[in-house]
């Protein structure tokens, strides 16, 4: 499949819109039976991120599906006026913030932790082989991401002039892009689930990765010659987890 992902003119690049106002940056997601200011006792969760974040999309549906509450604020992590330093020494979202302000980021560790707080609908299996083909799995959607953001970044970034940008930087992350779709439609089976039978956190990376893709890359058409990964992610895509997130 050709790379058809061409570096924009700056001028050409949608902004973003300005960053939401103190009274506009939280919102309260009821994801349990009932929403209530603490969880499991004292526990509360506060989910920072933005709401077109693959990554945090990926904290958000692991949270619908353990039935888990917690406060959603929006955060930009491209502002400056928005320091999150003393959270995430990284600056990026997802960064979930306990009742005791202790910090968890990076989406997978998130994840991780998110799935013992709870005994339903497990996400990562206990048994080591299940286990690991799931993670393998996790991280392989981990990585078109990341391939797919880097590509785009080079390809919009308003801060570049169109002849800082590099077409040969941009193939490349493409080229790994498709090169993981490959392996995946070459390993995935007949079963219900990327990973088997079960749901789990392989699927809501891998459905998240595919979302991602046809949302800012719709002239990629990776879908004509990955027909059991688009049935998949339209399947699975259908659980009340996901569309909420979209």
């Amino acid at each position: 499949m050709p790379c058809s992902v061409r570096s924009q003119n700056p001028k050409s690049v949608k902004c973003e819109p300005d960053p939401p106002t103190h009274e506009d940056r939280i919102c309260r997601i009821v994801l349990g039976p009932s929403f209530s200011c603490s969880l499991f006792g004292s526990l509360f969760m506060r989910l920072l991120g933005s709401l077109t974040s693959p990554y945090v999309r990926k904290v958000r549906v692991a949270l619908a599906e353990k039935r888990l509450n917690y406060l959603f604020e929006l955060e930009d992590a491209w502002s400056r006026s928005v320091p999150m330093d003393h959270l995430n020494p990284l600056g990026k979202v997802p960064c979930l913030i306990l009742e005791n302000n202790h910090s968890i980021f990076d989406s997978r560790t998130i994840i991780e932790y998110i799935d013992t707080l709870s005994i339903s609908n497990p996400l990562i299996p206990v048994d080591g082989h299940e286990r690991a083909r799931v993670r393998v799995y996790e991280s392989l959607a981990e990585g078109i991401l990341d391939a797919a953001v880097s590509a785009r970044l080079e390809a919009t970034w308003p801060g570049r002039e169109p002849n800082q940008r590099s077409q040969a930087w941009i193939d490349r992350q493409m080229g790994k892009v498709t090169s993981s779709l490959n392996y995946l439609s070459k390993n995935i089976t007949d079963q219900a689930f990327f990973a088997g039978n079960t749901f789990s956190v392989a699927d809501i990376s891998i459905v998240c990765a595919l979302d991602y893709l046809d949302f800012r890359f719709p002239e990629f058409e990776w879908k004509i010659n990955h027909h059991r990964l688009a049935f998949l992610q339209e399947n699975i895509g259908k659980r009340p987890s996901f569309p909420p997130t979209h």
